[in-house]
């Protein structure tokens, strides 16, 4: 009888145990399924971006350029945790709208005309989306051929597009050549480091009882008073003192006033070893006299980089290439296409005549990133000319942009910029109460309300506070002054007229506002 209770007992327990697992099978199978993107998703999905990317651009001209938010307005309108469960597709998307782009500032709308422009094509794009999906890490020859070798031949063909001088170029036997970084900051530190491994090894030869840490102490590198913030940044990181070299009346920095600080430098027992040339400054788009410079840079041994960001991608016009003379006296040279040659962020392209002496500031060697070809001759490793060891596969932009566009398709965009800032020039110089403050060279006007500081700041606010168009300011010998650069790939006449009406209006009732405050 114990027994029978036993077995009655143990076969209810497996009968229940039976139901529960039939339950939660069940339920199991009434759950959503996690969202899996496969091919025939990502067709569908890929298509919708494509379009929605479309309708963006399409109608860019309809948003607001810069946007009506506070900081933080973000967090509260997202959730603190991630979900647990997948959602759609189609949620995401939504809340694309709802949520980023009310604080987006349209770096592509035709009413942007702060800092410089930012490239965008669809070729571009549609490259990058390439890019991402075969996914490589190009750091070596081996991790990819193709991501090596392309850019190599796309760092020649650019060179050749603004012809750079044939020592910057790869070829066949050329001791130099070209790479990507990811920004002119990148460009400059790295060649900063590279001359600082090549002045202390030199010195050291020279004079071997000294150290490296007493070398350091007296490095000092140069750089306009006008030069971008990046280059004193570099120094920061470098470990080296930084001076700036007072620029003339055209806000260029002259042989003479390099010569004058080196003289006081070498005096003092520092080691002059790196000279940063800006062509086409940010405040002003003004240009360092490099015929003057490189040879100087030449005979004291001081490494002289060039940094073109904005103004480079213009030397692929005949009438601008002169801005570029002096080249031929450079280590090392830089700029960005992704400012204003189509191949959209990021892609800076950096130039040096001895890639040894870049290399050799930059070579390690483990096992598992060595391959059988690198003693060859004929293959770059590119992790030997950067700071990060992986790279994508930007040189796609430019083979796709360079193709799709031409050389001359680039030319005809570059001059259709330079045209139009001439024509807010021109309307500024209509208007009296205004003047130009630098020489309107390329795409950016500099311009300011004659008088005080305070009118012209109160001025910008205005102007960025209408969120109409978007401007930003700079200090010219103590002035504080507008910046319109011209900088959508949509940007027209139409635009330009709009931008200096409404710039008048504000003024108008500005000035108006000011008298009536006055007793």
């Amino acid at each position: 009888m114990r027994q029978q209770v036993d077995i009655t007992q143990t076969g209810g327990v497996e009968y229940n145990t039976k139901i529960i697992v039939i339950i939660v099978v069940f339920l199991i199978l009434m759950l959503p399924a996690p969202v899996s993107m496969d091919t025939t998703e990502f067709r569908k999905r890929g298509k919708e971006m494509v379009d929605y990317i479309a309708d963006y651009f399409e109608q860019l001209d309809k948003r607001q350029v810069y946007p009506d938010v506070e900081p933080g307005y973000l967090r509260p309108l997202i959730p603190d945790c991630p979900p647990q469960d997948p959602e759609t597709f189609e949620d995401v998307l939504k809340d694309v709208e709802r949520i980023i782009m009310p604080g987006i500032t349209h770096w592509h709308s035709p009413y942007f005309f702060a800092y410089f422009p930012t490239a965008s094509s669809f070729p571009a794009l549609l490259a990058d989306i390439l890019s991402g999906g075969i996914g490589c890490v190009g750091f070596s020859w081996a991790a990819s051929p193709a991501c090596t070798e392309l850019e190599t031949v796309m760092l020649d063909w650019l060179g050749k597009m603004i012809n750079l001088p044939e020592e910057f170029l790869a070829g066949k036997d050329s001791e130099g050549g070209g790479v990507i970084q990811g920004s002119a900051s990148e460009a400059t530190l790295v060649m900063l480091l590279a001359a600082r491994t090549k002045t202390i090894r030199r010195v050291q030869s020279e004079n071997p009882e000294l150290t490296e840490a007493h070398i350091m102490s007296k490095l000092v590198a140069y750089a306009s008073d006008q030069a971008h913030s990046s280059v004193e940044k570099a120094g920061l990181i470098g470990g080296v003192k930084i001076k700036n070299i007072p620029s003339d009346d055209k806000f260029s920095v002259r042989g003479s006033a390099l010569n004058k600080v080196l003289h006081e430098d070498r005096a003092a027992g520092l080691i002059p070893f790196f000279f940063c040339a800006t062509l086409g400054t940010t405040p002003c788009c003004s240009f360092d006299r490099l015929l003057e410079l490189g040879p100087i840079c030449n005979k004291e041994n001081i490494w002289m980089h060039v940094d073109a960001a904005y103004a480079g991608s213009a030397f692929i016009c005949p009438e601008f290439r002169h801005l570029l003379n002096g080249v031929e006296f450079a280590d090392s040279f830089n700029f960005n296409p992704h400012k204003w040659l189509l191949v959209n962020f990021d892609c800076s392209a950096m130039w040096v005549k001895k890639r040894l002496d870049l290399t050799n500031a930059f070579k390690l060697d483990p096992l598992y990133l060595q391959h059988s070809h690198q003693e060859s001759g004929l293959v770059t490793d590119y992790r030997h000319w950067q700071i990060p060891l992986g790279r994508r596969f930007r040189s796609l932009k430019m083979w796709f942009v360079f193709r799709m566009y031409g050389v001359k398709g680039l030319q005809e965009y570059v001059r259709k910029h330079v045209k139009l800032s001439h024509e807010f020039e021109n309307l500024v110089l209509q208007d009296k109460r205004f003047e130009i403050c630098a020489e309107v060279t390329l795409g950016l006007v500099c311009f300011r309300l004659k008088g005080s500081n305070e009118l012209n700041e109160a001025l910008l606010k205005s102007i960025n506070d209408a969120r109409k168009i978007h401007l930003v300011p700079c200090h010219l010998r103590e002035k504080f002054v507008l910046r319109f650069a011209i900088c959508s790939r949509t940007v027209e006449s139409v635009h330009i007229q709009f931008a200096w009406k409404h710039i008048s209006k504000l003024t108008t009732e500005l000035l108006k506002a000011q008298d009536k405050q006055q007793p």
